[in-house]
């Protein structure tokens, strides 16, 4: 078991991703998908949750959460990804299609790439918003190459002591690429003033 971050001195770059730049990025997947008519998407979570969903969405595709990783609340602890929640067998004899975040080494893809081929899937493809140049060979479909750092709208900040903060991990690497984190990388939407809560 490690405790090590992971290493973003490779990154070339700072790459900010809004949330339109997302939904862009997953209508291009879905565009691109269409033709393989996927039965089910297995969305990759955390971060595959994201995409997964919102391709669900566009291609009126049934979706099923899969879990895999190195984290445990949010500290890589593991060398290699870890199963939490494994593919449907419901998976057998249908066209799936896998949802990722990203692709670096490539490994989560083929773990659960090769949990559906045991299963029994027809047919299995793949999909990431985004892929390092050393991680293009695993999706079959990529939504933007990229070398730099990339800050997702999701979980680029965080609620700390009660104010919202640039995501800890993020702050590292974007020092490490010369970048001094400050409240301009927020997402710019206030906190809303919710309908309900409990009371004192």
């Amino acid at each position: 078991m490690t405790h090590q971050p992971y290493d973003y001195t490779t990154r070339k770059g700072v790459h900010p991703i809004a949330w339109e730049d997302f939904h862009g990025l997953c209508k291009g997947l879905a565009a691109a998908v269409a033709p393989f008519d996927p039965e089910i998407i297995l969305a990759v979570g955390r971060g595959g949750f994201y995409p997964g969903t919102l391709i669900a969405h566009l291609l009126r595709a049934e979706i099923y959460p899969v879990r895999l990783s190195r984290r445990v609340n949010d500290i890589v602890r593991y060398e290699r990804p870890q199963w939490l929640v494994r593919p449907p067998a419901l998976v057998k004899d249908r066209r799936v299609l896998v949802v990722d975040e990203i692709s670096s080494t490539g490994e989560t893809i083929a773990l659960v790439r090769g949990e559906a081929e045991r299963l029994g899937a027809a047919e299995i493809r793949s999909a990431v918003l985004y892929a390092h140049t050393w991680g293009i060979s695993a999706p079959d479909y990529i939504g933007l190459i990229t070398d730099a750092l990339i800050l997702n709208p999701w979980d680029r900040e965080i609620l700390q002591d009660g104010q919202f903060v640039v995501h800890p991990e993020y702050a590292e690497a974007l020092k490490q690429q010369g970048v001094e984190p400050d409240l301009s990388l927020l997402i710019g939407a206030a906190a809303a003033q919710i309908a309900k809560q409990p009371g004192p």
